[in-house]
């Protein structure tokens, strides 16, 4: 019997996902769901940089970090969500998410928001995860 795996789709009759995510993800039964907490852009000594983009790169390496501790890879991931208080730069953003994500795209929500749990916080992003 082959083992049971998450799942990515665009179902027929929906518009072409307009950035780098999945329409639907499909969680088998008995997996191990994983949520993290919004990552942020803060560095190992707790700082934040002033530079979005910068907040951005070390956001993606707070995430490889965390699911690494669980072993996970892009693989498991199913939905991330978004938040920003300024215009995100896609082409440098894409560029952090194709290194995490290759072509395996996983659902996302992306929101624009007037402020984060901190004010110098430009960007968060949470992880849900799953592992069969």
């Amino acid at each position: 019997m082959e083992k049971a795996k998450i799942s990515r789709k665009n179902p027929v009759g929906t518009h072409h996902p307009v950035g780098n995510y999945t329409h639907i993800t499909k969680i088998p039964r008995n997996s191990e769901l994983y949520v993290t907490s919004g990552q942020i852009g803060a560095d190992l000594n707790g700082e934040i940089p002033a530079s979005l983009n910068d907040q951005i790169k070390n956001t993606f390496d707070n995430i490889q970090k965390v699911l690494s501790s669980e072993e996970l890879t892009s693989e498991h991931i199913i939905k991330i969500n978004i938040w920003a208080t300024q215009k995100i730069d896609w082409d440098y953003l894409y560029e952090e998410w194709d290194k995490l994500f290759g072509n395996d795209y996983p659902a996302m929500t992306i929101g624009y928001i007037s402020e984060l749990g901190l004010p110098e916080i430009k960007i968060e992003i949470e992880v849900w995860a799953a592992k069969v």
